[in-house]
C-alpha cells in the first residue's frame, strides 16, 4: 500500500484548470483497483492518494499519467505503508 501526498506548485486557477482531467485519471484508476482513497488536504494545498500495487516503481508509472504529474503542478511525496491492523471494513488493505 501507498500513500501518495501532492503538494501544488502553482496558484489554484492552474491547479482547477486540469482538475477534470486529474479526475478522469483516478477515476480510471479506481476502476483499474489502484486507488483506493483519495481527496484534498485541508487547507487546499494538495491532495492525498491511497494506492495498492505491486511494486513502487509500478505507481511511479502511473503517476506519471497524471496530468497534475505531466503539467509539473505538484510536488509528488511517496510513502510505503503495510497496515498490519484495520477495521474489517478496510481489511483488504492487509492483503
Amino acid at each position: 500500500m501507498f500513500i501518495i501526498e501532492l503538494t501544488y506548485k502553482v496558484e489554484l486557477e492552474q491547479i482547477d484548470q486540469f482538475l477534470g482531467p486529474h479526475i478522469a485519471f483516478l477515476n480510471e484508476q479506481y476502476k483499474l483497483g489502484t486507488v483506493v482513497a483519495s481527496g484534498r488536504k485541508v487547507p487546499r494545498t494538495g491532495g492525498i492518494i491511497f494506492a495498492k500495487t505491486d511494486s513502487k516503481e509500478t505507481l511511479e508509472e502511473i503517476i506519471a499519467k497524471d496530468p497534475f504529474y505531466q503539467n509539473d503542478l505538484a510536488d509528488y511525496t511517496i510513502t510505503e505503508f503495510a497496515p498490519t491492523k484495520t477495521i474489517e471494513e478496510l481489511r483488504f488493505l492487509m492483503e
